[in-house]
């Protein structure tokens, strides 16, 4: 089992501190939760300081394969350091990944974890056109959301993604954008955005980009727009237990 682990997501880092603290040796810049981590810094998700990471002498990095550049990864493993790496896309095999984490840590099943998934089951039903996740559930007719994660230029959330199929499980349906069903994070100037997906509402995360109430809903004119917490709808770790109530408290009512 490991002993010393270092966590280049912001997701798996706050999972590890908030179930076994003393395997976490290392950790992003992005990684700010919870608050009291005190453990060195390697650099960012996409850019890690690969040699700082090596020098903290881990048998364990943990890697996601979205967030984290695969030539990093296989610098990691030359220097002979085991990389897990995940790639949620959906609540349920979030959870699964988070139980996956826990066997590969060797560490007890944490209280959070079983919270977690309570609360994405106590959705209520949902229609087969709402449902995606069989983890979750959502409202009986799903809005639809156009989601940016990025502006200037503007970069929408994908179908095909986590924070999606949370929206999905919140009865809200992320429509497909661009010529390219592939695409995760396509990108589309506003008007061509509102046009392709006929949104009822407009979903503003506060991460990656800061969307807050001055920047970001004016690009909306005459469409309810959303000021949601990036945390509760793209991490998934002991966030999960809370982002059913959080994200549902945000959104406007249908």
């Amino acid at each position: 089992m490991p002993s010393r682990v270092v966590s280049l997501v912001p997701s798996l880092t706050e999972s590890v501190a908030l179930t076994a603290p003393e395997l976490l040796v290392g950790a992003t810049d992005w990684c700010t939760e919870p608050a009291w981590l005190d453990v060195p810094r390697v650099g960012g998700s996409k850019y890690p300081r690969v040699d700082d990471v090596v020098a903290l002498a881990p048998d364990l990095v943990l890697a996601n394969e979205e967030e984290n550049r695969l030539a990093d990864v296989e610098a990691l493993r030359a220097a002979g350091i085991e990389v897990w790496i995940c790639f949620p896309r959906t609540v349920e095999s979030a959870l699964s990944t988070l139980d996956e984490l826990v066997t590969v840590l060797g560490v007890p099943r944490p209280a959070w974890l079983d919270a977690a998934e309570r609360a994405w089951a106590a959705l209520p039903p949902a229609t087969a056109a709402g449902r995606h996740s069989a983890a979750c559930s959502g409202g009986a007719v799903p809005r639809r959301a156009l989601v940016p994660v990025w502006r200037r230029p503007w970069i929408w959330l994908g179908t095909d993604t986590f924070a999606a199929d949370v929206l999905r499980c919140l009865g809200v349906t992320v429509p497909q954008l661009g010529a390219d069903p592939a695409q995760r994070y396509p990108r589309l100037d506003v008007p061509a955005a509102i046009e392709q997906a006929e949104p009822d509402l407009v979903v503003l995360p506060d991460e990656p980009y800061r969307f807050t109430a001055t920047d970001g809903p004016e690009a909306f004119d005459g469409l309810p727009t959303a000021l949601v917490s990036g945390r509760h709808l793209t991490w998934y770790g002991p966030s999960l237990a809370e982002a059913p109530r959080h994200l549902s408290a945000a959104l406007p009512p249908a």
